[in-house]
């Protein structure tokens, strides 16, 4: 084996990691292309479901949940004279499936110590079609 052989298998990623990316990638697109959008309760459904759906198009991603806490988006307008406000990590609990080369990879996102935590849940082998 060549060095150059060497340093691209060494530096190749795995199945497994490309899903990971792949999941970190439709996390970015989730929060960033939606943070800020005007939200209210009454809208809420209907906003969570977009976001699936927007999300859920992109490569190799197999589902998406998108749960906004509308009790604590009830609270941020209980003092407030708008009955909507800017959507934040804060109000939204969110699960994306990836599935790559017989990868699945779950990850989600939650509220922890008062920050938007995107975590990596698991990474499962999955048996290819027979």
């Amino acid at each position: 084996m060549t060095d150059d052989t060497e340093a691209n298998e060494s530096t190749t990623p795995t199945a497994a990691q490309t899903a990971c990316f792949e999941a970190g990638i439709k996390f970015g697109s989730l929060y960033h292309q939606f943070a800020g959008t005007p939200i209210s309760p009454s809208s809420a459904p209907s906003l969570a479901r977009a976001m699936e759906e927007s999300i859920e198009n992109q490569p190799h991603c197999s589902a998406v949940t998108v749960d906004v806490r509308t009790d604590e988006l009830e609270r941020e307008l209980a003092d407030s004279t708008a009955d909507y406000t800017e959507l934040t990590g804060r109000f939204l609990e969110v699960e994306i499936v990836v599935d790559y080369e017989d990868r699945e990879v779950v990850t989600r996102m939650a509220m922890e110590d008062g920050y938007p935590l995107m975590e990596l849940v698991s990474v499962d082998d999955r048996e290819p079609d027979a």
